[in-house]
Formats: structure tokens, C-alpha cells, sequence
């Protein structure tokens, strides 16, 4: 994949919400969607990550079905989207958008509590 502004990766993300199941999105309490360059080192550290693999997305908080009642006064869950990890995982403009999409999609399942192979199932 050739250069992606952020700008155009913002774009990106924010088509991908738009159509993604919208009582998925509707549901979001507290959580920031940002998109990064890169996993930080003490994010790789954190995930024990080796030094090729790539993280396409990670979600940090605490998942819906795990929390408490005192949660509105805590800091935003956060799902990242990591642009070069996710460009190098495409060959098309087409690629790119369903892979920023089923990245964030998966993120956001992580948040509603589910594990892989239901959100494996949702997805398809």
C-alpha cells in the first residue's frame, strides 16, 4: 500500500463505523477510538509481543460483562487502530477498509466481553 495520511485513515475508521452493526456502536460507553503509527513498546512488552509480529488493534479496559458499578468514574476504555501494522496487511484500497474494519470490529467485541470464536461467528 502506497502513503496513508491520517486523515485518510481517520476517514477510514470512521466508514468502518458507520457500517458496522450500529447497536455495537450505539452501545459504546466511555471508550475513546484512536488509531496510533505503531504498538508502543510497553504496549508490545505488556502483550509479551515478539519483535515481528504485527498488532493490528488493541482494546485496554475492562470488558461490559466484568465490570462494576462504579465505572462512570473511571478513565475511557481505549481501542487503538495501528496504521502500518494494517496497511502492511493489505494490497488494495479495498483491502485496507475491510481490514480496518474487522480489526475494529474485533476490537469492539473485546469490549462487549465476547472471545474469539464468537466474535468469529458474529462476524461472518
Amino acid at each position: 500500500m502506497d502513503q496513508l495520511t491520517d486523515e485518510q485513515f481517520d476517514a477510514l475508521i470512521t466508514r468502518a463505523m458507520d457500517e458496522l452493526p450500529q447497536e455495537y456502536i450505539h452501545g459504546l460507553n466511555n471508550v475513546a477510538i484512536v488509531m496510533a503509527d505503531e504498538p508502543t513498546a510497553h504496549q508490545r512488552e505488556k502483550l509479551k509481543m515478539r519483535h515481528d509480529s504485527l498488532l493490528l488493534g488493541l482494546y485496554e479496559g475492562v470488558p461490559l460483562p466484568y465490570r462494576g458499578g462504579a465505572q462512570s468514574s473511571v478513565i475511557p476504555d481505549k481501542i487503538t487502530l495501528f496504521k502500518y501494522p494494517i496497511m502492511a496487511m493489505s494490497r488494495t484500497e479495498a483491502d485496507l477498509f475491510e481490514q480496518v474494519k474487522r480489526t475494529l470490529w474485533h476490537e469492539l467485541a473485546h469490549y462487549y466481553g465476547l472471545d474469539h470464536s464468537r466474535i468469529d461467528d458474529l462476524q461472518t
